[in-house]
């Protein structure tokens, strides 16, 4: 199993989209989070879901905490 070395933990804030003022904590600045919603899925198989997927990304801006993600309107 690979370990994860994490420096810092920080704490971010989601702005806008379906998760908009959701609060984490962050490890090492990424510049993409990547948020997936259940969907309602009829009659499926056993086992099948289906997820919609949203990509905030970091405003750069943002230099001290809470870092500041944007959704992205193109996003899937």
């Amino acid at each position: 199993m690979e370990t994860i070395n994490v420096k810092t933990w920080e704490t971010a804030v989601l702005d806008g989209g379906p998760a908009d003022g959701l609060r984490m904590k962050v490890a090492d600045r990424p510049r993409v989070i990547q948020v997936t919603y259940p969907c309602q899925v009829e009659a499926a198989p056993q086992g099948l879901r289906a997820d919609g997927v949203y990509i905030y990304r970091r405003d750069h801006d943002s230099a001290s905490e809470p870092l500041r993600y944007g959704f992205d309107i193109a996003s899937p």
